[in-house]
């Protein structure tokens, strides 16, 4: 039988290195569908229960592997529904390679059923590479191109294939005038700057007496790099949540997250600092990094698209930031002084004590920040962790210590609903050894995460360590929108749009095959951790928790708490009046450094 154009492209794959292509099926790629029979299932074709699931799969896979994750749908709907997760993996810069059907070449231009102009539909989240396959000569350059694309630039790429096309016989690029023959591979290169860049950068960083760093995932493979520095420095580490995983949150000078779900000593750490040097992050909130004028700044970034974004930097680094950091360090005086590093790590200790006590808060009758704070102690040293967006990212970002191996990521650009357990199931295929948690919202849950459940329940047998933990936290409220239309809006909750139907989540998973805990009460949140976390498969633990808990940023003043609790109880303003004040006490007991606008300046240590 003579090779066809579907055959090629899945062996190319395969010399790509390609293990798994995240898909749906459909009539638009049932070329590549018969070429995968033929294949024996090589590369593995990991069926998702919808296109954008499998697309979030893949960019899961990508994150937590670091290779690239490949995602296949037909035409049409099938294109139309990958077109999220493709945007999640280009706004966090994550290498993706979309596969698409199209309609066969004789039908396009007759609004012929399931055409789209994929071309146009794809040309923005695709933007660095979208090109569709007419004749087989145009293999394997379009393909190579996709690939390589994608990982050095780090971002989405398309290849767009006519049904027609698939079942065509291969014929290579000839030695010939218009023909484009290719190769395969991906040379290693780690680029650096120029001594001269370095030599202005260590001037900036030496001058300062108090020096802030902020890391991103882009500084992931820099941690010992990243440690040495801030010592040198007498430094003090805030992270975006991209790079959560990228240092320890145990260094007692590593503020934790920063941002509209980070930490206090990292908006401290921020608003007190005179000098900024960002490594691997294209962190979007200026209003989160110091006032303009405020400190001088130098950052190193990987991409020369995204350097001197977001501040005014003296210094701008293009550079690798292990290499560039190893370049670097040699120049950097050590600090003189560590009053500023005692005064960060004094504000990071009380944070974490913070965190502890709001923990332990009553609450009717889960705190949902006890069920996240609970796990702390219990991860295990290889986890990976998935959280959704939502009021699940608060808790994530703020109460959980990640160390050593451990790995977590979410959608930290689009900050879409939905890749929290997409996102689990990537991260199995790249490391079916390693125990995976995803954290959920129940409206992220009936969002899309119950039906993945059933592709959990469909693969987790091949899985070295079956262990893939859903943790949903049930509180029958889209609870972030909820809290910000309070905070913002000033406006009680609106029940049509933010109430959700409670649902019996362990039960649907115990009907597919899988463990499933309801967890009620407080006394009961460690022992479901234990248990999901000993069990021989995944597991769905439903935590019952109290959505009055409110998601209260680091930097929110007392107006905004103040209209939040105003607008729970609108129309009873003797009990609007208590909740205020019971909202302003609990708030100066748990969270130090907050004043009332009203109050005169204190000392550090006022409340």
């Amino acid at each position: 039988m003579s090779k066809k154009v579907s055959d090629h492209i899945l062996e190319r794959l395969r010399e790509w290195g390609v293990e798994h292509v995240f898909a749906y099926p459909g009539d638009g790629i049932n070329g590549l569908l018969a070429a995968w029979g033929r294949a024996d299932d090589n590369p593995r074709f990991i069926q998702a229960r919808h296109e954008e699931m499998a697309a979030f799969e893949a960019v899961g896979y990508a994150k937590f592997s670091g290779k690239v994750g490949v995602c296949a749908a037909t035409s049409g709907p099938g294109a139309v529904h990958l077109l999220n997760g493709l945007y999640d993996a280009k706004l966090d810069h994550v290498p993706v390679v979309a596969i698409v059907g199209q309609t066969n070449r004789s039908a396009m231009g007759g609004s012929y059923q399931q055409e789209i102009d994929l071309l146009s539909l794809y040309k923005d989240v695709a933007s660095d590479f979208c090109e569709m396959v007419t004749v087989p000569e145009q293999l394997p350059n379009v393909l190579d191109r996709a690939m390589r694309t994608a990982m050095a630039r780090r971002s989405v790429t398309a290849v767009i294939i006519p049904a027609d096309v698939q079942e065509l016989d291969y014929s290579p690029p000839q030695h010939a005038f218009k023909m484009v023959p290719s190769s395969l591979g991906m040379p290693q290169y780690a680029p650096v700057p120029s001594d001269e860049d370095l030599t202005r950068a260590a001037e900036v960083l030496n001058a300062g007496e108090k020096v802030a760093i902020l890391v991103g995932q882009g500084a992931r493979g820099a941690r010992q790099e990243v440690m040495v520095l801030a010592d040198r420095l007498g430094a003090g580490v805030a992270k975006a949540l991209l790079g959560k995983d990228a240092l320890d949150d145990g260094l007692p000078y590593v503020t934790g997250s920063i941002g509209l779900l980070g930490t206090r000593p990292s908006y401290e750490l921020m608003t007190d600092c005179d000098t900024l040097l960002v490594i691997g992050s294209s962190f979007p909130y200026t209003q989160f990094l110091p006032e303009f004028g405020q400190a001088r700044a130098v950052q190193i970034d990987i991409d020369p698209h995204m350097i001197g974004m977001r501040y005014p930097f003296e210094v701008n680094l293009v550079g690798d930031a292990r290499q560039t950091l190893t370049r670097l360090l040699p120049l950097l005086n050590a600090a003189k002084d560590n009053g500023w590093r005692k005064k960060i790590e004094k504000n990071t200790a009380r944070w974490w004590e913070v965190m502890q006590r709001r923990a332990v808060v009553d609450a009717d009758p889960i705190n949902p920040e006890y069920v996240i704070h609970a796990l702390n102690d219990l991860l295990p040293e290889n986890v990976i962790l998935s959280s959704d967006s939502g009021s699940a990212a608060n808790w994530y970002a703020r109460h959980l210590k990640l160390r050593g191996a451990m790995r977590g990521s979410l959608s930290g650009t689009l900050a879409t609903m939905g890749p929290g357990v997409p996102y689990a199931i990537g991260a199995k295929f790249a490391h079916g050894d390693r125990p995976a948690i995803a954290l959920v919202g129940d409206g992220a849950m009936q969002m899309n995460g119950m039906a993945e459940l059933i592709t959990i329940a469909k693969y987790y047998q091949e899985w070295e360590d079956p262990r893939l933990i859903v943790a949903v936290l049930n509180n029958r409220d889209l609870n972030q929108v909820t809290w910000e239309m309070r905070a913002m809006e000033g406006a009680p909750q609106f029940e049509a749009s933010q109430s959700l139907p409670d649902f019996p989540y362990a039960d649907f998973a115990r009907m597919a095959g899988l463990d499933g805990l309801r967890i009620e009460k407080p006394q009961d949140v460690r022992g479901a951790w234990e248990t999901a976390l000993a069990a021989d498969r995944p597991c769905v633990l439903d935590f019952v928790t109290d959505p009055a808990v409110p998601p209260i940023p680091p930097h929110a003043s007392f107006d905004q708490i103040e209209a939040a609790a105003t607008s729970i109880l609108k129309g009873d303003s003797d009990r609007a009046g208590m909740v205020r004040q019971g909202f302003k006490a609990k708030v100066q007991e748990f969270l130090p450094g907050h004043r009332h606008r009203e109050d005169r300046p204190g000392t550090e240590d006022d409340t």
